[in-house]
């Protein structure tokens, strides 16, 4: 069967490396939300004075619904908190948002990664809802003329895989420029700054098994056209 073939032990480790991350971020940061910064501000607060900083007082802050889900816009130029971050005083709360205003700033700048992830966004939001169909038919009906659809599809999801490959450095990138200028604001000390960088270590490592995932995915994908051609 197709969706119970053996290949599918590939994913399996990366799998469980996806889930123990996610556990791990929820942790960590449910740990420094209840850890008050000294320097009290809160989220909106320092993202705000790190954009002004920066040159970018034209990047609107909206506060979102929902929890961990905080982001920077670059089509609208918008930095996106959810409510704990943007009033949150916590550790977790200010390097969240420090991050995401990381982004914006590298954004301004040009940094060469976060403009090719921006570029990949059209090719995985089309490609990844047609990558498993297209492979699946042709995997299906191999041997009917079909097969280049394995291929297809193959290539479609490379792009996702491009994407989260990319995403790597620009989340690292933020999280290394958030704990630069908590620390040069003087908004935190350098044992919050250790424990602020728990936080976005922990969420970098939800892109690191999202890229982990992807690749064995696609290695997964090559083995089973390659399968079927024989």
């Amino acid at each position: 069967m197709f969706f119970w073939d053996p290949t599918y032990i590939l994913i399996f480790p990366a799998m469980l490396f996806a889930l123990w991350a996610q556990s791990r971020v929820q942790t960590v940061f449910n740990t420094y939300s209840r850890v008050r910064a000294r320097s009290g501000v809160s989220g909106a607060e320092v993202a705000r004075r790190i954009l002004d900083a920066n040159g970018l007082d034209s990047v609107r802050i909206e506060q979102i619904p929902g929890r961990l889900q905080d982001h920077y816009d670059p089509r609208a130029k918008v930095l996106r908190l959810s409510a704990e971050v943007y009033n949150g005083d916590s550790l977790a709360a200010l390097g969240v948002a420090a991050h995401e205003a990381g982004h914006a700033i590298q954004h301004a700048c040009g940094y060469a990664p976060l403009a090719v992830r921006t570029s990949l966004v059209p090719v995985v939001t089309f490609g990844s809802n047609l990558a498993f169909p297209l492979f699946m038919i042709g995997f299906i009906f191999a041997g009917t003329g079909l097969e280049w659809l394995m291929t297809l599809g193959i290539w479609l999801f490379v792009g996702a895989v491009a994407f989260s490959v990319v995403t790597l450095p620009v989340e690292y990138d933020a999280s290394s420029r958030a704990l630069a200028f908590l620390g040069r604001g003087g908004y935190m000390t350098q044992e919050e700054l250790r424990h602020a960088g728990q936080v976005l270590n922990a969420a970098g490592l939800t892109y690191v098994a999202a890229t982990a995932v992807a690749v064995t995915q696609l290695l997964r994908l090559l083995i089973l056209r390659g399968s079927r051609r024989d």
